[in-house]
């Protein structure tokens, strides 16, 4: 179950289409299907993030076959370590916020994510392809993620996700279609924070 409507993520993607570029329209919370990223780096990294290293383990998982892996940069913690396919990242029952999220994925064609952040509201989309990392969020300015969209990048296929978020706790799992369609989890206009995610591909 997703509390609160979210308001139309992905504004417009710009992807390069045979050597010209293309604006795919915004997705409505409706309609998020209507949003087809197909362009690697369609809009570069958000601000200054910077993902934590990528470890030998995770390296590993990645190089198995179709993966997802991510890390949650956590009030009064920072980054924490990578964790894959459905693990929890960030935290539950502290009451600290998530503020950035970095993606990688494998076998999937990539990613592209977008985050809603309190007092800026939707924030640019970052895709990215399998092996790179995807990056959303702030760090360092003290602000609560509140909602996270995600879509494929190059290719299509399943994504799923919960939310851990303030006053509300795990909201449910939440999948887009399989195809090229996006998800959202998290709310907006409640001003509630996101405290954990897992992600499954």
């Amino acid at each position: 179950m997703k509390l609160g409507r979210i308001a139309a993520p992905m504004a417009a993607l710009v992807t390069a289409a045979a050597g010209s570029l293309a604006v795919i329209p915004a997705a409505s919370a409706d309609s998020v299907s209507a949003a087809q990223p197909t362009a690697q780096h369609a809009v570069a990294h958000v601000g200054n993030l910077t993902a934590p290293a990528v470890t030998p383990a995770v390296k590993a998982k990645l190089a198995a076959g179709r993966s997802i892996c991510y890390a949650a940069h956590v009030q009064n913690i920072g980054w924490q370590s990578w964790v894959c396919d459905g693990q929890i990242a960030g935290t539950t029952g502290q009451s600290l916020r998530m503020e950035a999220l970095a993606i990688i994925t494998s076998g999937t064609g990539g990613i592209c994510a977008q985050a809603h952040v309190q007092n800026i509201g939707w924030m640019g989309v970052d895709c990215e392809p399998d092996g790179s990392e995807a990056l959303v969020g702030t760090t360092g300015e003290s602000l609560r993620m509140e909602a996270l969209f995600l879509a494929p990048n190059t290719s299509p296929g399943s994504i799923c996700a919960d939310a851990h978020v303030q006053n509300i706790g795990w909201q449910g799992v939440v999948c887009n279609d399989g195809a090229w369609g996006g998800l959202e989890v998290g709310t907006t206009g409640q001003s509630l924070r996101m405290e954990a995610i897992t992600i499954t591909v």
